[in-house]
């Protein structure tokens, strides 16, 4: 029982904070849940609650502190590109693209922060991310899941999951270089991405422009 709450706490610690690898963790949680050690829809909800919450705690963050969050996105070559590009898909794509950026390498940080530099609807980004987190989990934690049962093995399943993680995060990576890429080869034939519209502002709400002076 201790163990399992100590599980549970550990899902919820590294699962908060970005930028902490922990696909091992929420494979094995799966494999767990899969041998009725974890109750699995605890395991869900825990990993899915956890990570919305850091993501709404990120881009609470930057809606409040735009300027500043800006400058630090600006300040680096690579940053900066991040923001422009992840900032130009929100506007064109909303919320389907508020869930997609999640996928991506560098999304769990880009996405949050950019959604609140250009002050994107909260209800909408609730939403976006909610769906996504809650994709992410039941991918995540399904892989030692049914990698446990098909397998029948612990360190086989692990393997499986730790594996089809780093294959969805390579496939990723070159989804993110090849749009990044061909954006880059448009402003180098002088062709200037259109810039669709902002989202929808709520009542009160001043939209930014992501790469304005702070």
């Amino acid at each position: 029982m201790d163990g399992t709450l100590a599980l549970y706490g550990l899902l919820a610690l590294t699962t908060l904070p970005p930028l902490v690898p922990n696909s091992g963790l929420l494979v094995s949680a799966g494999v767990l849940a899969s041998e009725g050690h974890a109750a699995l829809p605890l395991v869900l909800a825990i990993v899915a609650g956890s990570a919305l919450l850091g993501d709404l705690l990120m881009y609470l963050v930057a809606r409040r502190f735009g300027g500043p969050v800006r400058a630090w996105m600006l300040r680096r070559p690579r940053r900066r590109a991040a923001l422009e590009w992840t900032a130009r898909h929100v506007r064109r794509h909303g919320v389907p693209f508020v869930i997609a950026v999640r996928f991506l390498p560098s999304g769990r940080i880009a996405g949050p922060l950019t959604c609140g530099v250009l002050r994107y609807p909260v209800r909408r980004y609730l939403v976006g991310a909610g769906l996504a987190e809650s994709l992410w989990a039941a991918y995540s934690v399904g892989l030692g899941y049914l990698g446990s049962a098909a397998a029948g093995n612990r360190l086989y399943a692990a393997a499986i999951g730790i594996g089809a993680s780093v294959l969805v995060a390579a496939v990723g990576t070159a989804v993110e270089w090849g749009t990044r890429r061909r954006a880059l080869r448009a402003r180098g034939a002088g062709q200037t991405p259109g810039e669709p519209p902002c989202p929808d502002r709520e009542e009160g709400d001043d939209q930014a422009s992501p790469t304005a002076a702070a």
